[in-house]
């Protein structure tokens, strides 16, 4: 066993008999300050103990070979027909997808960014367009020139007025042009205007009529409307609506689809049979022409991690377009990348990184126009540089995944149609931000130090207090040191 006297020789803490002690009033004023600033410094290093700090690294992205970026877009162009509307992706690796239509949609607009009606179908065509293989002897002019005078006479006058808005100079319309002349031959000996009166093919030339073309949305060559006098529906403005046509464009496809459009204007038991079939074969050639002449076109695509292009232009198999009438103007309402983080989680990350979520959608709102200074043939071109950005807890778990980007924009001549390109440039690093876990060994460690420091430095300084005092008393009373 051991002594209790052996055991007090290992004692740190000696104690000195209080009757040796002496309390001063300059001590206890001097205690009371330390133990107040005991108090604020263990404060202090609670408060920095209980806060979350990240710090901030930059490794090369993490994502695997499979992984694929989803582009989120909502854009607004005032002078793009959804008719001909087309979305592009391709990439360095030789992926080139055109007019993606599944994870996109359309909606017409007019010149101030306003919705003019529901949603946009394009509808399923063929690429290949039929026309016939050769015409023998001089073209016919079987259909009617109309111009902006006379359009709105003849449109109301027949029950049924199809226009073929066209341009010398269009191949596809050429190409169009003996079929459009000899069937219009045939449905005017068939059905006399002037005794039946139910259908007539007329033509407009969009380079002398530019104003009527202009009117009626036409941005494509040739664009075959069919106008309806009284069976149609008005707009909220007055106008009527109307369809296009996109079949064949051969005479004897020409000729089956005007029959189809003579003989819905009966009622349906007095329709005949035999045209029957070909009214609904007709249907799938045809859609509803666009009321206004902007789109804007919203949705996704999913991209390759890799340099590419995300491509919005007008875009059509059997159609030509005047480059120098194209105006590609544009306002992007959203345009982000990756999956949209909450708006709670963003700002729950913000609590901790301040700064993040700052360039997730830099874009938005901005507008982008073609004004007349710039001419003709003009491409509006952005280059988008993209970083993807990881905050992940102290747990290891990932609270969000974003892609942060730097956008520049001009304005480029182009010889071919102008377009609206967004050049894609990913980075091969990723930023990667980690909460750091606060240790509780190194808390108490700092308390400690606090305590023993305070307390050290504060008896430093009565013990110098004390004997100051006592020199100073000497002093007064002539005494020598």
């Amino acid at each position: 066993m051991i002594s209790a006297t052996k055991l007090k020789s290992v004692d740190f803490y000696r104690k000195i008999p209080r009757d040796l002690t002496e309390a001063s009033l300059s001590g206890a004023g001097l205690s009371i300050l330390a133990a107040l600033f005991m108090m604020f410094l263990f404060g202090m290093e609670l408060s920095n103990y209980l806060t979350v700090s990240t710090s901030t690294s930059v490794i090369v992205d993490k994502s695997s070979d499979h992984d694929y970026l989803r582009i989120d877009f909502n854009i607004s162009f005032p002078a793009l027909s959804c008719e001909f509307a087309s979305v592009d992706v391709s990439d360095v690796l030789g992926t080139n997808r055109l007019n993606i239509t599944k994870t996109v949609r359309k909606f017409s607009i007019d010149s101030n960014l306003r919705p003019t009606g529901s949603e946009f179908h394009s509808g399923t065509f063929a690429n290949a367009v039929k026309h016939d293989d050769e015409v023998e002897g001089e073209s016919v002019e079987g259909s009617l020139a109309l111009t902006t005078h006379n359009f709105d006479n003849y449109v109301h006058q027949f029950p049924i007025t199809v226009v073929n808005f066209y341009a010398p100079w269009c191949s596809w319309c050429q190409r169009l042009k003996p079929a459009w002349e000899k069937t219009a031959k045939l449905m005017k000996e068939r059905y006399d205007p002037e005794i039946d009166g139910r259908i007539i093919l007329a033509k407009v030339d969009c380079t002398l009529e530019a104003d009527l073309c202009r009117r009626n949305h036409i941005q494509g060559y040739p664009s075959i409307r069919i106008f309806r006098r009284g069976s149609d529906v008005r707009s909220e403005h007055g106008h009527h609506e109307h369809e296009s046509y996109y079949g064949d464009r051969d005479t004897e496809s020409l000729v089956q689809f005007m029959e189809s459009l003579v003989a819905s204007l009966p009622t349906a038991s007095q329709k005949p049979a035999a045209l029957e079939d070909k009214s609904n074969a007709a249907e799938n050639a045809k859609r509803p022409a666009p009321s206004a002449g902007g789109c804007r076109i919203e949705g996704y695509v999913r991209v390759k991690k890799v340099p590419g292009n995300l491509i919005i232009s007008a875009r059509s198999d059997s159609h030509s377009f005047d480059a120098s009438q194209m105006n590609m103007s544009h306002v992007i309402n959203n345009l982000f990348f990756g999956k949209k983080v909450t708006p709670r989680a963003m700002s729950d990350v913000k609590l901790l990184i301040p700064y993040i979520g700052s360039s997730h959608d830099r874009l938005s709102g901005r507008s982008f126009s073609n004004t007349r200074d710039f001419g003709a043939n003009v491409t509006i071109e952005h280059y988008i540089q993209i970083v993807k950005t990881e905050v992940v807890n102290r747990k290891g778990h990932r609270l969000i995944e974003e892609y942060e980007y730097t956008a520049h924009s001009s304005v480029a001549h182009s010889v071919d149609i102008p377009v609206a390109k967004f050049h894609l440039e990913l980075s091969p690093m990723q930023v990667l931000i980690t909460e750091n876990q606060r240790s509780f060994s190194h808390f108490i460690t700092n308390v400690c130090a606090i305590i023993g420091g305070v307390f050290t430095v504060a008896g430093i300084l009565d013990s110098i207090l004390h004997n100051t005092i006592r020199m100073m008393k000497k002093v007064e009373l002539g005494k020598n040191f």
